[in-house]
């Protein structure tokens, strides 16, 4: 594939030619089309917490959670502007709802994640049962369930939104629905999910009829005391310090059959080793502060701030305290069609 097939004013004139056919050569094409290494418009960024909220805070004197559906700003790529797109196949955004508010229910096909960023006592309701959420809970709006969310605290909350948004746009796969009511009608109580299928243990008859996780939320306290614990008996991954997946507990597999999600630790004056994976990926610091070096650009980053790792660009990590990092990728769909790959160290 290194040669290039040589212009010539014939060979012009007969494209000129195809063209109103809608017709192209694919040899002037093939060399940008099948490349040797993954080739991303995305780039490498960084946005700071405190300047979102800033904005977002304002957002909420403007306009009302109900008028705009979701009061969210999109953390857009700026390799990707103008395309509501953080990687190639993923969404990100900032959602703020304020003491009293509903952002009214709907759903849709695109899969959804809520990563708490900030407070504590909103709730999401996901086909008729209602969770509480807290700073740093991984929260799941599985494919076309119905869902609202609302805050009865006295604190504005703010969460992360994953969604595979560009994905399900490539497919031309989207379908939306709007319910009645700004609340749906709640079927189970608080916990139920939890009780059925997050203590190790299922419901005797249960079959899965979705690929998604029947647990839609894994709170922080639990996931970071899983952590803490392999402290004191792992090894450090030179790449990754200490990092776990979320997975659906009745398969194993993936808690999203779209996003990937995980949640890691790095210890104190850990300097990883350079890493590169396929899953263009977004992290956000949940605890801790340090370095990111992303390709050829070194980021600082404090807790809650967000950042967005493309396709193959290496990546390397120094940290100044304990940092514990959330993040998402479309690593299980690579996975299924046998595309993910990743480069570990110097090699």
């Amino acid at each position: 594939m290194d040669a290039q097939p040589t212009q010539t004013p014939e060979r012009a004139a007969y494209y000129d030619k195809i063209a109103p056919g809608n017709l192209a050569p694919l040899w002037e094409n093939l060399k940008a089309l099948v490349t040797p290494e993954p080739v991303s418009p995305c780039q490498p960024f960084r946005w700071r917490y405190a300047e979102v909220r800033e904005h977002l805070m304002e957002a909420g004197r403007l306009i009302t959670a109900k008028e705009a559906e979701r009061r969210v700003l999109m953390l857009e790529n700026p390799g990707l502007r103008g395309q509501a797109s953080v990687t190639h196949s993923l969404y990100a955004g900032l959602q703020l709802i304020l003491p009293g508010e509903v952002a009214p229910a709907h759903r849709h096909t695109q899969s959804a994640l809520r990563f708490v960023i900030e407070g504590d006592g909103a709730y999401t309701a996901v086909d008729g049962e209602k969770t509480l959420m807290r700073e740093g809970d991984f929260v799941i709006t599985p494919n076309w369930t119905w869902h609202d969310h609302g805050n009865d605290s006295d604190r504005p909350m703010v969460w992360l939104d994953g969604l595979d948004i560009p994905l399900v746009r490539l497919l031309d796969a989207s379908f939306a629905e709007t319910w009645p009511e700004d609340r749906q009608p709640l079927s189970r109580p608080v916990g139920d999910s939890p009780a059925r299928f997050g203590e190790g243990l299922l419901p005797i008859d249960w079959r899965p009829d979705a690929k998604t996780s029947p647990v839609f939320n894994y709170p922080y306290e639990r996931s970071r005391a899983a952590l803490e614990k392999l402290r004191e008996t792992r090894d450090w991954d030179p790449c990754h310090g200490l990092k776990l997946r979320y997975i659906n507990p009745a398969s194993g597999d993936w808690a999203m059959p779209t996003i990937g999600t995980c949640l890691q630790l790095l210890p104190k004056g850990f300097t990883s080793a350079p890493y590169q994976s396929t899953d263009g990926t977004v992290y956000t610091a949940v605890e801790g502060a340090g370095r990111v070096t992303i390709g050829n650009e070194t980021f600082d980053f404090g807790a809650k701030d967000v950042f967005v790792v493309p396709s193959w660009h290496r990546l390397q990590f120094d940290v100044d305290e304990d940092t514990v990092l959330f993040s998402y990728s479309d690593r299980p769909v690579q996975e299924k069609l046998d595309l993910w790959r990743e480069r570990r160290g110097n090699a």
